[in-house]
């Protein structure tokens, strides 16, 4: 008895291609888009010009000031004129932010700055929802970031 192992292996192949595929859900879709879009390599960076400067901490304390330069990433060159159109606004949202800054010690630490950065990037994008836009950003960079008592 002769074994066809090619023939058995044809058989399968063709009986699995022929299997219905599960269907995609929405928020499948939305995933697999974000990865599509960030596997693309496009990375678009906006700069903030210029750098924000601001009073930071308690009323009634001692003076302490914030100088923060931002670029916002963003994953299109599509959204840079959506950022552009609606910069005031995403301004005045960051100096709003800068200024609820109480504790100062906080600011010159590494988990409170990557917090501050991630609420700036919500800011922002819920401004471009606002707006509806359909844009949004992929980050907020402080490349400069100081803080002085």
């Amino acid at each position: 008895m002769t074994r066809q192992p090619k023939s058995v292996l044809t058989l399968l192949f063709l009986l699995f291609a022929m299997m219905p595929l599960p269907a995609v859900s929405q928020d499948e879709e939305d995933t697999e888009e974000e990865v599509a879009e960030e596997e693309s390599g496009v990375t678009d960076y906006i700069s903030m010009d210029p750098p924000f400067v601001t009073h930071v901490g308690t009323s009634g304390s001692k003076p302490t000031y914030l100088k923060a330069a931002v670029t916002l990433r963003a994953r299109s060159t599509s959204t840079r004129p959506a950022l552009e159109a609606h910069m005031p606004r995403l301004r005045h949202e960051l100096v709003m932010l800068f200024g609820e800054q109480t504790n100062t010690d906080r600011l010159t630490s590494m988990e409170g700055q990557v917090a501050l950065r991630e609420e700036a990037k919500q800011r922002i994008n819920a401004v471009l929802e606002e707006q509806q836009t359909g844009e949004s950003i992929a980050g907020v960079l402080f490349t400069e970031f100081v803080v002085q008592k």
